[in-house]
């Protein structure tokens, strides 16, 4: 007993100790950000300054600026924004257009950094549901699903340090002017992000590696804590990657030349700042669950025997869950970006959703529809491995009708893109038809009906091979068919009283409609999951037996999820229009121009398609070091027949 109190000992000591190193940057950073950055931003280095400062130097005035967003005065601690040249030395040329080249070194660097950050974030959720449930074999299960996720994205982690290097070095060859000023800005925290990308290394690779010495007892939760850290650093270091991000579109902390005003916290804290690090978490989170969710269909269609399909088919929809889990409420920051976008600066919301990328914005409700069909259809497809789930298949044409029309009406346009003789002869930019059509209160409606209808299709998946046996059960039935229809009444007509009402007003329709999607989505679940508390199982969940096509659906899903990202990428970006930082740095490259829609979807489809390559590639070196556990290894999934627990 002795023996064990000093293990668990050591084992808190050894713990307090990895947490202190792999937390000392946020330490370090505490007082940087609190003294308003420390170092001057952009000026000369401190040994310079001492060598010029003279006894005269004593009483000349410090110079003071006003804050371009806060509004407040602060000590100009840097220099001006340099006015670049349309020249090779700001922009140096190599027979092609440097931004192209930019455009997808960023953008690959950021879909495997959204993938290596939402993964750690599963393994953690998936890793305490094992050390919680009472069920061992069922523990052992999660656990090794948790262990599947994280070995997955092992490989994606050294490819994202790779790519950040290769956007650095990029950078730093094709934009050094540029670079070099967002550098200076960034100074105080630079080292910051570095030891927080090295402590994010460090703590992957230990709580990998160390997956089988802690596994049981007081040292799973030492492990356990690890993947806490793990996130803890990952989503700091996402948070100061939106500030350069956020600076770029909305700068704050800067006077109106660009010289820094002493205040690093101004800087990141910007006005988009907020709103971006909502939507990006809830972003990657989506999106990492849908690349799973396409490796495990891979590897059920790759599967050989009945026990690996099962398997995969469980590791596919419990990814799947975790992805749309994060999509469904992922319109809703989505919103609150663009309201602080046209609140910042209501010509930059003019020019994304009324102005020069408004047509973008159709594609990506094609692919926000995509990727909701694809869901509903993986989860109709999935009914078919539960006994009594026939009941519900007659439900799906009313489904796949409230589907349709939300779809058809979010893709709706307002305006369309027109040649001057096709304007002139039909007399204004508004169609006779299309004009009355497309305004926001009703795309609002149709994409509240589409998350509403998902929702529904979830609380009937949940039902598919159990039967309430809640004594109020009727109650429950009716309460919660009556809410459902209230509730797509409620939408509709918001989506219809839009056109009666001005267009200042109309934009505020989206709070009630967005709160009855809300509504159905916490209340209706949670209602449904209380409803199947002890309920009569008429069948068990046979895992592996779902159709193939289930399994494209999933691909299809996660390629949708991979459009999207490129897509609102390259409209984020191209908001600034012809400024590096808006109206603080000027673009003066020869390629500070908007792209039409038609180069944009090639060069997004190209990130795309390269992207699956590797990450498929990905996947076969993760087939490679998986290895086969003896027999007697094997758990079984609650319901379903026997599958294998593939070993470490």
């Amino acid at each position: 007993m002795g023996s064990l109190t000093k293990k668990k000992t050591l084992a808190i000591m050894a713990l307090s100790a990895m947490i202190g190193l792999l937390l000392l940057p946020i330490v370090v950073s505490v007082p940087a950000l609190a003294s308003g950055g420390g170092a001057p931003a952009g000026g000369p280095p401190p040994d310079v300054v001492k060598k010029e400062g003279g006894e005269g130097d004593k009483d000349k005035k410090i110079e003071k600026a006003r804050d371009v967003y806060y509004k407040t005065e602060g000590i100009v601690s840097g220099l001006p924004a340099p006015k670049t040249g349309d020249n090779s030395k700001d922009y140096p040329r190599y027979n092609f257009e440097s931004r192209v080249l930019l455009w997808f070194a960023n953008q690959q660097h950021l879909y495997y950094g959204s993938f290596v950050l939402a993964v750690p974030i599963f393994c953690m959720v998936i890793e305490f549901m094992g050390v919680m449930t009472k069920d061992k074999a069922m523990g052992k299960k999660y656990d090794q699903l948790a262990y599947d996720f994280i070995k997955i994205s092992l490989t994606a982690y050294s490819l994202t340090a790779i790519l950040g290097g290769i956007l650095i070095f990029t950078f730093l060859t094709l934009y050094p002017a540029f670079f070099g000023y967002l550098s200076s800005i960034f100074r105080p925290v630079m080292h910051i992000y570095a030891l927080m990308f090295v402590a994010e290394s460090g703590t992957l690779y230990i709580y990998y590696y160390g997956w089988d010495k802690m596994k049981e007892g007081f040292l799973k939760w030492i492990h356990l804590s690890m993947s806490v850290i793990l996130n803890v650093i990952g989503t700091v270091l996402m948070f100061l990657a939106n500030s350069w991000i956020g600076f770029m579109m909305s700068p704050a902390g800067v006077d109106e030349q660009g010289r820094f005003l002493g205040n690093i916290w101004h800087v990141i804290h910007t006005a988009l700042w907020n709103p971006l690090n909502v939507h990006r978490i809830l972003g990657n989170m989506a999106f990492g669950g849908g690349v799973v969710a396409a490796y495990a269909a891979y590897r059920f269609l790759s599967s050989k025997t009945d026990e690996e399909r099962a398997h995969y088919d469980w590791m596919g929809y419990i990814a799947m869950s975790l992805g749309v889990a994060f999509l469904i409420p992922l319109p809703l920051p989505a919103t609150w970006l663009m309201r602080e976008v046209y609140a910042y600066r209501q010509q930059m919301g003019i020019t994304l959703m009324g102005g020069l990328l408004a047509w973008l914005f159709i594609i990506q409700a094609t692919m926000i529809g995509i990727l909701f069909l694809s869901t509903n259809y993986y989860l109709w497809q999935a009914l078919g491995r539960m006994r009594g789930a026939e009941r519900f298949q007659r439900w799906i044409k009313y489904f796949v009708f409230l589907l349709v029309c939300g779809f058809l009406v979010f893709i709706t346009p307002h305006t369309m893109v027109m040649t001057p003789a096709e304007l002139k002869a039909m007399g204004g930019q508004q169609h006779p038809v299309l004009g009355n059509y497309g305004v926001m209160s009703a795309k609002n409606g149709g994409i509240n009906v589409i998350i509403t209808t998902t929702v529904l299709t979830f609380i009937w998946y949940q039902r598919g091979n159990r039967v309430p046996s809640v004594s109020w059960s009727k109650f429950g039935n009716i309460f919660m068919g009556v809410f459902f229809f209230f509730a797509y009444v409620n939408i509709i007509w918001l989506a219809i009283y839009g056109y009666f009402i001005p267009a200042n007003v109309r934009v505020g329709l989206s709070v009630p409609q967005v709160a009855t999607t809300l509504s159905c989505l916490f209340f209706m679940t949670a209602l449904n999951l209380s409803m199947l508390k002890g309920a009569k199982q008429i069948g068990p969940i046979e895992w592996g037996k779902i159709s193939v096509r289930s399994q494209y659906a999933l691909i299809m899903l996660a390629t949708a999820f991979t459009w999207m990202m490129g897509l609102m990428g390259y409209i984020r970006s191209s908001v600034r229009l012809f400024w590096h930082v808006n109206e603080i740095m000027r673009d003066n490259s020869p390629w500070a121009y908007t792209h039409t829609v038609g180069f944009a979807a090639n060069m997004i489809s190209f990130n795309v398609l390269f992207f699956w390559i590797s990450i498929m590639f990905v996947f076969w070196l993760g087939t490679l070091a998986a290895k086969k556990a003896p027999v007697e290894a094997k758990a079984p999934v609650p319901g379903q027949a026997p599958q294998p627990a593939v070993g470490h």
